[in-house]
């Protein structure tokens, strides 16, 4: 069976927080719009999941550096998912956990391929 790299959770962790950042700055301007959309947390929890599934693979091997900001990156995105699904207060917390999650991914994903060059 193959092992799967660092390199693919790198990806799979970026495009999960890429995705949610996108979703958590463009979604508020689509409610503007009589669509009948409204906010629901459950999308955030699966964006949330998956990063967390990324980054529980990547800090094994990874610097204490990158895991350091990918550990407080995810624990502010699931403060502000709870936060939001338990009280309904939507906090910045999610917006600053997805930049540090994208951040830690690609410093990560960089030096993983230095290492292999």
């Amino acid at each position: 069976m193959k092992k799967i790299s660092t390199s693919f959770y790198d990806i799979l962790g970026i495009s999960s927080a890429a995705i949610c950042l996108v979703h958590c700055l463009i979604f508020p301007l689509l409610t503007i719009l009589p669509l009948g959309l409204t906010h629901n947390p459950f999308i955030d929890f699966l964006f949330a999941s998956i990063g967390l599934f990324a980054i529980l693979k990547i800090i094994k091997k990874s610097s204490l550096l990158v895991s350091s900001i990918l550990v407080v990156s995810i624990s502010l995105i699931w403060i502000g998912i709870l936060i939001d699904l338990f009280f309904e207060i939507h906090l910045d917390l999610i917006y600053f956990g997805g930049i540090g999650m994208i951040t830690g991914h690609l410093i990560n994903y960089k030096l993983h391929r230095k290492q292999h060059h």
